[in-house]
């Protein structure tokens, strides 16, 4: 804590205890009860005598609003609440399989078998047509090879993006299909 009273920490804007410039607040005790509107300098005293802080919770409030609470200890359960909520979060991954205008039926063939594990295994895919020299003047020609292999990949997967150019590039998003729940 500062010799403001505000605490130090990222992106920390909390005003509290003696940094508070109001000279009358609205105090709310910590276990919900209204103690009314207090001046400044007893509600500090309330606040120091519990051992809590004064924390400001609604500035623009007339009068303005001001919470007695361990401020600390409410900042560890904020930052437990976000640690909580980032592990149950589930991260995907997205593997990019590469072609090219003029690729052979049968490496079109090897590079659909892997982006079809790669969907087995929940993964997204992108599938991307790379245009090289003069193939920029006719990107249709990326567009029909991947409309060439959406059939091979349809039993698996889902269409989330349709090809689409991208600069040098022609793109095709697919994820994998929504397993039915057994009755």
């Amino acid at each position: 804590m500062n010799k403001h009273g505000k605490r130090k920490g990222k992106g920390d804007s909390v005003i509290m205890n003696n940094a508070i410039r109001a000279q009358e607040l609205r105090v709310i005790s910590e276990n919900k009860g209204q103690l009314g509107i207090l001046p400044r300098n007893e509600a500090l005293e309330i606040a120091e005598n519990e051992g809590l802080d004064l924390v400001l919770i609604s500035p623009d409030a007339k009068p303005p609003v001001a919470k007695i609470m361990d401020y600390g200890k409410y900042k560890y359960q904020q930052e437990k609440k976000k640690k909580e909520a980032r592990k149950n979060q589930k991260k995907i991954e997205v593997k990019e399989v590469k072609f090219s205008c003029k690729i052979a039926q049968n490496d079109i063939d090897y590079k659909v078998k892997h982006a079809r594990e790669f969907l087995e295994k929940g993964k997204h895919v992108k599938l991307r047509v790379f245009l090289k020299g003069r193939e920029m003047a006719t990107p249709q020609l990326g567009v029909d090879v991947l409309n060439n292999i959406w059939p091979m990949l349809e039993d698996v997967a889902t269409l989330e993006k349709a090809p689409v150019q991208e600069g040098r590039y022609i793109s095709m998003y697919v994820v994998p299909k929504k397993e039915k729940k057994k009755k």
